[in-house]
């Protein structure tokens, strides 16, 4: 996990300054240190400057980048896991000068070009340059890592968050597209389908089998560090699940699971959560706030989240919080991000008929990226913690698409994603197996104390007239207020002087 950056000279090569590069790219890299606190490393290869903060997990002593190919001339700054880079690396030979599962990276497309990125397992997004001017971008799958890029008449940049990018160029930002990757001479090529038609699974059985065994893949794969590996608890069903086969998949090595929860003091999640770190045997950890420290929270968590939209900042706080908490014990954290969107998790989609809610579910995975995984990721590399995504595996993914609609739906017990809970039967108390979901924001108690100062974000009399450049108006108070605090964090303005009423609440 990391902060990467690039810089590319679109100019004839006789007028290519190294200088300005790195200049450049230096101040970029400047604005993403919180992604990668223990190091930092840049190189000039050919027309482009690469640079990389490094959040040390897999390889600690060897794994700095940018990492160099033999020759010395082609080099990656890479974002993210790689989770099959053993079974790639004696398909690929190497050489291979470190244990890091970036170099991987390096070699799949040293040695097949934009389809090697088809061959990569995991979470990630990098940039690889080489002194003959060659580049290559890629996105994972699903987007679970971020990537940005924006091109004026003289450079081409690249950067794992908006707020990198000079102001001078942030109007022409853009997302770089998950599933795909990128040259120059070939453009834009996405490499993967997510939604791909497959005959459905006809027995419950089978299928409930299929999702255990999945998802205990899954998360085995995800353990892959030479740091201890953690999991955010809310006590809802699906951290609960992936505590579950965390502990299941840790017993037998001597140190128990860490988990972590956060919440207001007498909240639901809470209390759920020390329910299943007893059962689990857990070395459980917790985070009680009150209403001070949301309300102290939010300008960071709106800075780092790059986002204004009310829901998301609401459920992104005890995110955020969480992760500071969790951050003052291990460098990786699962969590349960992904389940609702694979077996309909959600109240609102109790009114959907199945073919509309199987539309909705493509569609809904399909946008996590700018919704749940951003939150995701900002919240979690804020504190210089990485988080991975078990339930957004690829084979997860594929196998849920396979499940017929009806078994996604309530059952007798009423409770939305029946098959999934009826897969983990006996893995954990009856009462958490069979909780009704409620959004991290208001299980945690945050929302309530949210909405109680929501006046305070924007104490104006007319707020509905009110407009920030470059942003659409705002829907509510609330929203305007997270505005404000969007626009200063891109500007670098301290959040107090913009909202002081608020600061001093």
């Amino acid at each position: 996990m990391c902060g990467i950056a690039a810089v590319h000279d679109l100019r004839p090569a006789a007028s290519a300054d190294h200088d300005e590069l790195r200049a450049d790219g230096r101040h970029m890299l400047s604005r993403l240190r919180h992604r990668g606190p223990d190091g930092e490393g840049e190189v000039v290869t050919g027309r482009t400057w690469l640079g990389h903060t490094r959040l040390s997990i897999v390889d600690l002593d060897g794994g700095r980048q940018p990492l160099a190919d033999a020759s010395g001339d082609r080099f990656v700054v890479a974002n993210g896991e790689i989770y099959n880079h053993d079974s790639l690396r004696d398909e690929l030979a190497g050489p291979f000068a470190t244990d890091s599962d970036s170099e991987v990276v390096l070699h799949a497309v040293g040695r097949y070009g934009g389809d090697g990125v088809a061959r990569l397992r995991g979470m990630f997004a990098f940039v690889v340059a080489g002194a003959d001017g060659e580049l290559v971008a890629g996105r994972d799958p699903l987007g679970i890592k971020p990537l940005y890029w924006a091109r004026d008449r003289e450079l081409l940049r690249f950067a794992s968050e908006l707020g990198a990018f000079p102001e001078a160029v942030r109007p022409d930002v853009e997302e770089f597209p998950p599933g795909h990757w990128w040259t120059p001479q070939q453009g834009l090529v996405r490499y993967v389908d997510l939604h791909e038609p497959a005959p459905e699974l006809t027995s419950q059985e089978e299928a409930r089998t299929l999702i255990r065994e999945g998802l205990v893949t899954a998360v085995r794969r995800r353990t892959m560090a030479d740091v201890p590996v953690g999991v955010f608890l809310s006590g809802g069903l699906d951290s609960s699940i992936v505590a579950a086969v965390l502990a299941h998949e840790a017993r037998g090595s001597g140190r128990p699971v860490m988990s972590f929860a956060a919440g207001t003091a007498g909240s639901s999640d809470l209390a759920a959560a020390r329910v299943v770190a007893e059962h689990l045997g857990l070395d459980h950890h917790e985070r009680v706030y009150d209403g001070d420290d949301v309300l102290a929270a939010v300008p960071d968590v709106v800075a780092a989240m790059e986002a204004y939209e009310p829901s998301l900042v609401r459920s992104a706080v005890p995110n955020y919080l969480l992760a500071e908490l969790a951050s003052r014990h291990v460098k990786v954290v699962l969590t349960g991000e992904g389940a609702d969107e694979l077996y309909a998790g959600y109240d609102h989609l109790r009114a959907f008929d199945d073919e509309a809610l199987r539309d909705e579910l493509v569609r809904s995975v399909a946008g996590l990226h700018n919704l749940n995984l951003q939150r995701c990721d900002r919240v979690t590399m804020a504190h210089g913690l990485e988080a991975r995504v078990p339930f957004l595996d690829v084979d997860v993914v594929a196998l849920a698409q396979r499940v017929p609609i009806a078994w996604k739906l309530p059952g007798e017990a009423g409770q939305e994603k029946r098959i999934l809970r009826e897969a983990f039967a006996g893995w954990l108390p009856e009462e958490i197996l069979w909780r009704r979901k409620e959004q991290f924001g208001d299980g945690s108690g945050t929302a309530e104390v949210m909405a109680e100062r929501a006046r305070d974000l924007a104490p104006d009399d007319d707020w509905a007239a009110v407009r920030i450049p470059g942003l659409p108006p705002a829907r509510s108070r609330e929203e305007l207020g997270y505005q404000r605090l969007f626009a200063a964090g891109l500007q670098g303005i301290d959040a107090g002087r913009v909202l002081g009423r608020f600061a001093s609440a």
